[in-house]
């Protein structure tokens, strides 16, 4: 019984950890080019969750239509936020763009706030289920995941076949080299963190579609944490790596939280938290650059 329950929530985890992976690659590639670690990306996930939850509740649109929807409207925010705010403290003191990202972050759930209110809110989409024996998922798991997966293999494509791809990668190897070849790296720094705010922001439909209650605007918190082990354990910089590092997040955070329910007297939620930060400091100790190393 129990490795039955475990073998369904391991499959629960594999889906899941492929929007965690998507959610992540953003976080990677702002940190990849412009050398910024993002504390707000919690909120810009909570905008993707509120986007789906406003165009479901009050036009009826399908949540797989409001990812593009959703990934425009976070390029916005990101161009935005990078040319009022950013752009001013590149090559600045790590503590000034941490305390810039954190601030965005805050304001972006204020003013979702004062909009939507702060209780919880959530959506009812029944697609259908899928059984594969050991466990049940409902379709719009399946849409998420294979949304996730068909992202993650578009960006790929996109920096290994269009020009500003290649231009991006450059600047990440040597900014200065870029600027000397011709590669307008100031554009290039505006566009990767449009970009990476736009994947934040449609992670945040995605992950409405796994989890499709709880959304308030304060719920990024937790998911901050976890992209920050996610992005450690495939290597901060590696979007790719970023990717897998979901995928391996989401098996050990469902696999852990079986395990923990046999033990009496805990809180097997709370210990997966806890769980989180001790692989964190357990790969910060043994392999600093993650799984994968930045390409």
């Amino acid at each position: 019984m129990i490795f039955e329950q475990l073998a369904g929530n391991l499959i629960q985890g594999l889906v899941l950890g492929a929007i965690y992976g998507m959610a992540t690659m953003g976080l990677s590639l702002i940190f990849g080019v412009l050398k910024v670690v993002n504390v707000g990306h919690g909120a810009f996930i909570m905008v993707g969750a509120f986007i789906t939850l406003w165009l479901f509740t009050t036009f009826g649109i399908n949540p797989i239509f409001a990812i593009p929807f959703a990934f425009i409207v976070g390029m916005c925010l990101g161009f935005f936020f990078y040319y009022s705010t950013m752009k001013r403290l590149i090559k600045a003191p790590e503590l000034s763009t941490l305390l810039a990202t954190f601030a965005i972050g805050v304001l972006l759930e204020e003013i979702v706030k004062l909009i939507f209110g702060s209780e919880f809110r959530g959506y009812n989409w029944v697609v259908g289920k899928v059984s594969l024996g050991v466990t049940v998922l409902p379709m719009a798991k399946i849409y998420a995941c294979i949304g996730s997966i068909l992202i993650a293999v578009l960006l790929y494509l996109w920096f290994k076949k269009t020009r500003a791809g290649t231009a991006m990668r450059s600047v990440v190897e040597d900014d200065e080299g870029a600027r000397v070849c011709g590669v307008n790296v100031g554009w290039i720094y505006a566009l990767s963190f449009a970009i990476g705010i736009g994947l934040v922001v449609a992670s945040g439909v995605l992950l409405t579609m796994f989890i499709p209650v709880g959304i308030n605007p304060y719920m990024g918190g937790a998911y901050t944490l976890k992209a920050f082990v996610i992005a450690v354990l495939g290597g901060l910089a590696s979007p790719y790596g970023a990717f897998f590092g979901g995928l391996v997040f989401g098996l050990i955070e469902n696999g852990s939280y079986t395990l923990f329910a046999l033990l009496p007297g805990v809180e097997p939620f709370a210990l997966t938290r806890f769980l989180s930060f001790v692989i964190l400091l357990l790969i910060l100790l043994i392999r600093p650059t993650g799984l994968l190393r930045a390409k």
